[in-house]
């Protein structure tokens, strides 16, 4: 099932400025923290030391850019998760896409390598690599997606045939090219299966409940026990 979006809900469901999560996700580890912290103080450094050896007298503007700088480890994450978030709110058309999990698998990937030597002084290269679920994900008309994500220990739980859930866009107004799709969802276990966190959830649950309430079926089931209240009442 897919169901297009209007612009206002998609701009709610991705907004413009970093969520809590987006800025947990780039605020990193305690070593990408000291990172933005040494360029804040070397920024600071460098604007004390161009004022004063050019005796420079733009009191406010260099006041304006030292704060600018000397929180560049706060404001960072904000700045990169909006960038994001940005790029995907640059596709014209979205739409809710509601199918079921087909495959899953696990793999290795290698997110980085180390260079350190033993003890024989021999040069010794460290692969880093991060175990990730791997899901496809399609619906009965066909269409289908690979996905993948950092392995959780709640996703054991996933299994084929699955509800997912996710928003997808594309600069098509009909949606018959998907360009970009977003984390996944699977609303039998409340699990969210992704790298970043790209959806605000609550607004997210608010769609994905009032589609599901909507359901033709559903439909069906609320005026059978309508018509039965009125065959009770008469």
């Amino acid at each position: 099932m897919l169901v297009p979006l209007t612009r206002q809900k998609f701009e709610q469901l991705i907004p413009l400025i970093a969520t809590g999560p987006q800025y947990k996700y780039y605020w990193g580890k305690f070593a990408n923290f000291l990172q933005r912290l040494l360029v804040s103080v070397v920024a600071v450094v460098v604007l004390l030391l161009v004022k004063i050896l050019f005796r420079l007298d733009f009191g406010p503007i260099i006041f304006v850019c030292g704060v600018f700088a000397a929180l560049f480890w706060l404001w960072y994450p904000i700045f990169l998760a909006s960038i994001r978030n940005a790029k995907c709110r640059r596709y014209k058309y979205s739409g809710f896409f509601r199918g079921r999990i087909l495959n899953w698998w696990i793999t290795d990937k290698l997110i980085g390598k180390q260079e350190t030597v033993n003890n024989k002084g021999e040069l010794v290269i460290i692969e880093n690599r991060e175990k990730r679920i791997n899901l496809e994900v399609g619906d009965d008309t066909g269409f289908s997606i690979e996905f993948d994500a950092p392995l959780r220990p709640a996703h054991k739980a996933i299994t084929r045939g699955q509800v997912a859930e996710m928003i997808v866009m594309s600069n098509r107004s009909d949606l018959s090219r998907i360009d970009e799709f977003t984390n996944i969802y699977i609303p039998s276990r409340d699990i969210w299966i992704s790298d970043y966190p790209y959806l605000r959830q609550d607004f997210f649950n608010e769609v994905s409940q009032r589609l599901r309430d909507n359901r033709p079926d559903n439909s069906r089931r609320r005026r059978s026990q309508r018509q039965r209240e009125r065959d009770e009442e008469d």
